[in-house]
């Protein structure tokens, strides 16, 4: 575990760079506020011998003068140290929040179909935290108890170094306890930490699905599942708090039986003229001091033990490898004309027992629509997700304009791709913020332009607030086909010359599919389209259509020339229906669905 909890540091101390200044800064007070609290313990025991023992108002003027001016330094350095030691602390966290939410970015989709969203909220919020604990919390709280352990056993030694030796002899009782309780208590952390988790992705699962928990009568079902993650969290909580109080009542005893060695030893001495009362009471304050730093140091381990167990649970997001990334020599910008090419694409997705597919060969020219076709689980969406690079084939290349998009920057190349996905994506916001995150920076002009483009201006207006009435996901104030075209016109707005549609039309009824075609057509007017669907109404417009059947391309032409053949596409378009709304495999919308 210790071994385990350096790893953790190392790992998150670079992150404190830019701070480490203030860092010293806190130290400097924390020392400053030991030094300051030394010298009100020695100047107590001066006003115990010289103005309480003896009665002497005179004798009492100067320590208490003294004694008050220690007292407001150490209050203001407290102050300061404090305060800088929080604000130095939420900066930690918030810069560790911004790093691991930037790398989750830019995952791949197989990750969050492996680890449920509300674990990825607990640990991006509670485990976050825990390292602040380990790496500057930690750090602060270890200098903070080390230097007044230090300050205070030096005093007490200074007064007398043999009753200091003889009591400190107790002193590592504590780091036995905490030695003792650390594993345990860590335990119970990672358990408590999981659970968290784990409520929290019961609570955002059954509400994202409330529709179907009504519809099916699943309240019973759900509180149950609720049940089960809380149940756990109990245990794990209470098992947790038991051994704290546990720690906390035997350190309690270790102190009471160091406080009355002291005082044994003292009434010995003092009864031999050995000891003043002042004295006595001066090294009684100074072990009274030393023991809660003392304390303060093996709850320190316990602390980090615990955040060791969320150091482990950041560490396996921040492992996680994305599918892609940028290329060490990218290609510089050029004016893309929207020419695509597969050659011999083949791909299988990370952990899949069968590729998705094999020997893909297609091209598309600027301003072609091609429609890719054929059963659920075929492979088609795995085109487009191919397309965007959210993945890179397993083999072959796939070109744009002759450029491998290997070559290409990210970011460079999904501004030349418009996705309008399976899924209706809606962000929380305004209908004008959901329209313009197309092209951020665009006018109110552009913006209803685009609206009227997509058939969308006139219901928009027709909103309480128009463009800025406030909209959410799964929200009911507006039909499937109404979000179909906002969707619809935040694509529009962006002027890039290829454009992937993934079903189109999927999950709205026949008027709703209606409504959508003529923006869609506007919509793919002028660029080089790749449409994967179900519905092929849209099939008779398009410069080839090319059905995929188990990852292969297997017939590719012009809907006549197709349906000639009377071959799979003939099947699939006959009888051709106003529109269809089936949906792909899991596998082949995973990366559209999220």
């Amino acid at each position: 575990m210790l071994r385990e909890s350096r790893e953790a540091f190392r790992r998150f101390w670079p992150l404190t760079r830019g701070d480490r200044k203030w860092l010293g800064a806190i130290v400097a007070c924390v020392v400053v506020a030991a030094l300051a609290e030394t010298a009100a313990i020695l100047l107590f025991g001066q006003l115990t011998d010289h103005a309480l023992k003896a009665g002497s108002l005179a004798a009492f003027w100067g320590p208490a003068g003294a004694w008050l001016g220690v007292a407001a330094l150490a209050a203001l350095v407290g102050y300061l140290g404090n305060s800088l030691a929080t604000w130095t602390a939420e900066r930690f966290v918030l810069r560790l929040r911004a790093a691991v939410f930037r790398h989750v970015q830019d995952l791949p989709p197989h990750f969050f179909q492996r680890h449920r969203q509300g674990d990825l909220v607990e640990r991006l919020t509670g485990d976050v935290e825990s390292i602040e604990q380990l790496v500057v919390s930690g750090v602060v709280g270890t200098v903070s108890a080390g230097f007044s352990a230090v300050f205070y056993a030096t005093a007490a030694f200074w007064l007398r170094w043999d009753l200091a030796l003889a009591t400190f002899v107790l002193a590592p009782l504590f780091l036995l306890a905490a030695r003792r309780f650390s594993g345990r208590i860590a335990e119970a952390s990672r358990d408590g930490r999981v659970a968290d988790g784990a409520i929290t992705s019961v609570v955002e699962e059954s509400l994202g699905n409330v529709v179907l928990t009504q519809a099916y009568n699943r309240q019973c079902d759900e509180e149950r599942r609720l049940d089960r993650e809380a149940r756990a969290w109990l245990r794990a909580s209470v098992r947790g708090a038991r051994l704290s109080e546990m720690y906390e009542q035997c350190v309690e005893v270790v102190e009471t039986l160091c406080v009355l060695t002291v005082i044994g030893f003292g009434v010995w001495e003092i009864s031999a003229g050995r000891m003043t009362l002042g004295q006595l009471l001066t090294f009684a304050a100074f072990l009274g001091y030393l023991y809660p730093p003392v304390r303060n140091l093996g709850r320190l381990g316990l602390t980090v033990t615990a955040a060791t167990a969320g150091a482990r649970r950041i560490g396996e997001i921040l492992d996680a490898e994305p599918a892609v990334t940028d290329p060490t020599t990218p290609v510089p910008a050029w004016p893309v004309h929207g020419r695509l090419a597969f050659h011999r694409v083949s791909f299988r997705y990370p952990g899949a027992r069968r590729a998705s597919l094999r020997n893909i060969e297609l091209t598309a020219q600027p301003g072609e629509l091609i429609v890719i076709t054929g059963p659920s689980g075929a492979g088609k969406s795995t085109l487009a997700a191919l397309l965007t690079r959210f993945y890179d084939p397993s083999a072959g290349a796939i070109t744009l304009d002759g450029v491998p998009l290997t070559d290409v920057p990210l970011r460079f190349l999904r501004e030349q791709i418009t996705l309008l996905p399976q899924r209706t994506l809606i962000l929380n916001g305004t209908v004008r913020e959901n329209i313009v995150c197309g092209r951020p920076g665009a006018s109110a002009d552009e913006i209803e332009r685009a609206a009227r483009n997509a058939a969308a201006h006139d219901f928009i207006t027709a909103l309480p607030d128009g463009y800025d009435t406030h909209i959410a996901p799964g929200t009911a104030a507006l039909s499937g086909g109404q979000l179909q075209r906002i969707a619809i016109a935040r694509a529009m707005l962006r002027t890039s010359p290829v454009l992937v549609l993934d079903e189109p039309t999927a999950g709205l009824d026949a008027v709703a599919a209606r409504q959508v075609v003529q923006p869609l057509r506007r919509l793919m007017s002028g660029r080089t389209t790749i449409m994967i669907t179900h519905d092929l109404s849209l099939a008779p417009d398009a410069d080839r259509i090319l059905v995929v059947d188990r990852g292969r391309l297997v017939e590719t032409g012009t809907h006549t020339e197709l349906i000639a053949r009377d071959g799979a596409y003939a099947r699939l378009a006959a009888p051709l229906p106003e529109t269809a709304t089936g949906a792909s495999s899991p596998e082949d919308t995973m990366i559209l669905r999220w």
